[in-house]
């Protein structure tokens, strides 16, 4: 018979009542099947036996055979240690204990052969070992024991209540030992003859009681496979039940709009990503299926045009868009942007924000429901139930992650049939974070940058050389350039930030005096209103400098702002750094990047620095902010849960995240809905997890 992995570990035998809470609550371990998903963090090897004459002074973990001598207790300051000599063919070294020293005394037999192992100190002399591990030969012979001994996840907690790693690998061999080492295989036998995979059984044992690094290193293949394998599949098949459940709009034809903006009104020649894209985004609003697709590009690679082009095919197939963006500042830059060409084409579009006034409000539902208005951009205002449209074909994202998914849902239910959905981000997601993340949305990328666009060049300059960076400042501003000063604003210390901000605006105002001089200042404290009158100022190019917190992070476009100076550069993370570079650089002239710190910056800072200066590509610089922050950080919460992985890092097993994807990918084309007969094990796992969804939690 075979033991369900679904008992509770209570049952296992050497686990009892007490044990089996403190597994559960430090650890997460309910059943057999968690127990056996908890695997080591690291190993050490155990096939090596030093002689004594052998031994370093390096403090490293060693193991060694040899016989007890003799006993003797040494008084210290508190109490006594027990010392006993312990001896082999070639010298001789000191066990000692500081406490259990009854128990030892009573336990270890003196000229018995033992297995002693542990970290080795050197002292007056002589090499001691504190607290062994010691077993006799006999019994460390015939052990379920394997060549490299693993060490297990603990907490605190844990340790001081005895359950040690030497315990968890103890009731592991129980689990081994019940279980007769036999598990349910649950990949196909296809998928394993072609990546020569050892089989489920084989790899649960030889990662906890590995045999041999070679064979250690097989069994994790095999289960960071699994594990990755499963998380693509379920992700595959949540795109492809959506695409067949959820019919979508069809947009069968190219017409008039589209035409004559490509033939009469392009602002300049797309680029061959842009192109790539448009095709891509095409091919989706004429299948039948709902439109579910992320478009990734770095700040300044033009999505804007290619949303406004994927509106016009709407637009020729007589449905209505919407935009959406997060914040008011956007919204209005992106309606300024489209109504420029939208007038050329004789569209009719709105905006809607919070700020908005009744009457224009009204005007707007009343367009919106007789079908007048065309395009609607807005920020969360879209989403009040007092928006209706007569036929929303394509709703339109920015910036993503600053949306809910609740409030996503909402924009899906204006309609009869659900939209399609274009989500955009200026914030470039690792691909193994986005095959992981975003698994169940289409992507595309825009990745080159329009011709004519010069690199930003990037400096790290520390506050002391301050006074170049001002003259630095001024020889721009005499060249009619204008300048950003932004300075980091993190909500726990707000008074604080407040005060840095104030005291950089009063050093830059004696600096640049008036009437010489105009600044524009703008920080979180100020009204909606003022704020817009301020980056109004500054974007007509009445002011020279403006000073401000991160607010400018998304929306401005001053094609004449060529200098971002970035104050404590070291409090911002990459991702935030590279996207106040983005706000610059967006005219011909050539722009810079200055980040000021001060002379004390841990590690990760300084990587981060010197990634920003040495690379432009926003791609690169997501994957280090990757290596550097972990997956749960870069999503947030809202999106971390998905990346709860037991055995596989997205970050270190890219290779075989992509694989994964792959294999996923090749099964459920074949056969959606897993009904093959080489499937069936496929399909039962799935099953399984969907199941038991505390045990493989990682599937979100």
């Amino acid at each position: 018979m075979s033991v369900n992995l679904q008992t509770p570990i209570d049952y296992l035998k050497g686990v009892g009542p007490n044990r089996a809470d403190l597994l559960r609550s430090e650890l997460g371990i309910h059943t057999y099947q968690d127990l056996i998903n908890l695997f080591p963090n690291r190993y050490i090897d155990r096939t090596k036996y030093y002689k004594i004459n052998q031994l370093q002074r390096n403090n490293a973990e060693v193991q060694v055979i040899g016989t007890i001598t003799g006993f003797r207790e040494v008084a210290q300051k508190r109490g006594k240690r027990l010392v006993a000599d312990f001896k082999d063919e070639t010298g001789v070294m000191e066990l000692v204990w500081f406490r259990g020293q009854k128990w030892i005394r009573e336990s270890l037999k003196v000229g018995q052969p033992y297995v002693i192992f542990g970290k080795t100190n050197w002292f007056s002399g002589k090499y001691s070992m504190p607290h062994p591990e010691i077993e006799l030969q006999s019994e460390h012979e015939s052990n379920l024991r394997s060549a490299m001994q693993a060490i297990y996840p603990s907490t605190e907690k844990l340790s001081n209540k005895g359950i040690s790693n030497r315990v968890v690998s103890k009731i592991m061999q129980q689990l081994f030992l019940e279980t007769k080492g036999k598990f349910v295989e649950t990949l196909s036998d296809s998928i394993r003859g072609e990546l020569k995979l050892v089989s489920k059984s084989d790899a649960l044992f030889n990662v906890h009681f590995p045999k041999s690094p070679e064979l250690l290193s097989r069994a994790q293949f095999r289960l960071k496979f699994e594990e990755l394998f499963y998380i693509q599949l379920q992700l595959i098949l949540k795109n492809l039940i959506h695409k067949s459940k959820i019919k979508g709009l069809i947009f069968d034809k190219v017409g008039d709009y589209f035409n004559t903006f490509y033939n009469d009104h392009l602002p300049f020649e797309l680029t061959n990503a842009q192109k790539r894209v448009l095709k891509e985004i095409r091919s989706d609003l004429g299948s039948n299926a709902q439109m579910n697709r992320l478009l990734q590009g770095d700040v300044g690679s033009g999505k804007t045009i290619v949303a406004f082009m994927s509106m016009l095919m709407g637009l020729d197939n007589g449905f209505q868009c919407c935009l959406m963006a997060p914040t008011e500042i956007l919204s209005v830059q992106h309606y300024n942007g489209l109504q420029e060409w939208c007038n050329k084409l004789n569209i009719s579009i709105s905006l809607l924000t919070g700020s908005s006034k009744t009457s224009e409000r009204r005007e707007i539902h009343e367009n919106l429901e007789n079908g007048n208005l065309q395009i609607l951009v807005g920020t969360h205002a879209l989403l009040e139930d007092k928006v209706k449209f007569k036929n929303l074909g394509l709703a339109i994202i920015d910036e993503q992650h600053r949306f809910g998914v609740k409030q996503r849902s909402k924009l899906w239910h204006k309609n009869e049939l659900p939209p399609n959905v274009l989500v955009m981000t200026a914030t470039p997601i690792p691909r193994t974070l986005a095959m992981s993340v975003y698994g169940d949305l289409d992507i595309s990328v825009i990745d080159e940058l329009p011709a004519g666009r010069k690199p930003i060049k990037t400096v790290h300059r520390y506050d002391n050389n301050r006074l170049k960076v001002f003259k630095f400042m001024k020889d721009e501003i005499a060249k009619g350039r204008q300048i950003y000063v932004v300075y980091p604003l993190i909500q726990e210390s707000e008074a604080l930030d407040y005060k840095d901000l104030m005291d950089g605006y009063e050093s830059i105002s004696r600096e640049f005096p008036m009437p010489d001089y105009q600044i524009s200042i703008v920080h979180g404290k100020m009204k909606a209103a003022d704020k817009d009158y301020e980056m109004q100022r500054f974007a007509e190019g009445k002011t020279n400098i403006m000073v401000a917190t991160t607010v400018i992070e998304v929306g401005v476009n001053v094609p004449n702002a060529s200098v971002m100076v970035i104050e404590s550069a070291e409090r911002f993370g990459l991702s935030q750094l590279h996207q106040l570079r983005g706000r610059v650089g967006r005219g011909a002239e050539q722009s810079y990047c200055i980040l000021m710190t001060s002379h004390k910056l841990s590690q990760d800072s300084k990587t981060r620095l010197e990634t920003m200066v040495r690379s432009s590509d926003g791609f690169e610089i997501a994957e280090v902010d990757l290596k550097l922050r972990g997956p749960g950080d870069i999503m947030g919460t809202q999106q971390s849960g998905v990346l709860n992985l037991r055995i596989a890092d997205v970050v270190k097993d890219k290779d075989i995240l992509e694989q994964s994807r792959y294999y996923a990918k090749t099964v459920l084309k074949l056969d959606p809905s897993l009904a093959l007969p080489e499937h069936k094990v496929i399909l039962n796992t799935y099953r399984q997890m969907s199941k038991y969804r505390n045990i493989w939690n990682y599937i979100s």
